[in-house]
């Protein structure tokens, strides 16, 4: 059973999910009223613990905006050590675990609705290397950290619709490593270059939420209203 303390700011229904090392913590998210809901549930990761990164930055909450925007429920929550999460970083395996437990909880609770996953930074590593486990319905990786002493060697590569967004300006994350390790997958997905934007969108965060709105816009089960 999750347990609900009280909800952070925007959130419709806030959550204690168990976990491996404890509680948690998550807020769960319904479409926009005017949107057309689709049967569809995103679990967004965030970037960074240790550089303070919580399902509360700023570029997890535009995606998953822009997701609600285009009718889908979204799921965001804190990896362990931050905010109600209980545990210590983990270096991104027990994160992972940490992913794990919370795609359980929303398969047990929304199983009507496919299992999207998201990750912003450290979280889209987090994400890639749960798709394919956890039989992710689609994929979207912003700003994924290439070169940056995370492997991506051996991460099994998801065959479903996948969407990286990756700032040409980035400052943290190598644009041209990302590109071109990009340019090295045999299912490459759909790529995103925004020009003249940072690691952390700034005064780019509409336009990253034209971007994921446009890019999941022909993934979705149910046809958008014109």
């Amino acid at each position: 059973m999750s347990e609900s303390p009280a909800a952070p700011a925007g959130a419709d229904q806030a959550l204690l999910i168990p976990g491996p090392a404890g509680r948690i913590e998550a807020a769960l998210d319904l479409p926009e009223a005017d949107a057309s809901p689709q049967p569809v549930l995103a679990i967004i990761c965030h970037p960074l613990p240790t550089e303070g990164g919580s399902m509360h930055n700023k570029v997890v909450t535009m995606t998953a905006r822009a997701l609600r925007e285009s009718g889908i429920a979204t799921l965001r929550f804190n990896f362990r050590g931050v905010g109600q999460s209980e545990g210590s970083f983990d270096d991104g395996q027990g994160e992972l675990d940490d992913l794990r437990a919370v795609a359980a909880w929303a398969r047990a609770t929304h199983p009507e609705k496919a299992l999207w996953l998201a990750g912003f930074s450290f979280g889209a590593w987090v994400a890639l290397r749960g798709a394919v486990e956890l039989n992710a319905g689609a994929l979207i990786s912003i700003a994924p950290p290439v070169g940056r002493g995370w492997s991506f060697d051996g991460v099994a590569m998801p065959a479903v619709p996948w969407l990286l967004i990756q700032g040409e300006a980035d400052e943290i994350v190598d644009a041209g490593a990302v590109f071109d390790w990009v340019a090295t997958l045999p299912r490459p997905p759909m790529l995103v270059k925004m020009p003249d934007t940072s690691h952390f969108f700034h005064r780019k965060l509409i336009d990253l939420r034209g971007a994921v709105k446009h890019g999941v816009r022909d993934w979705l089960p149910v046809p958008p209203a014109a």
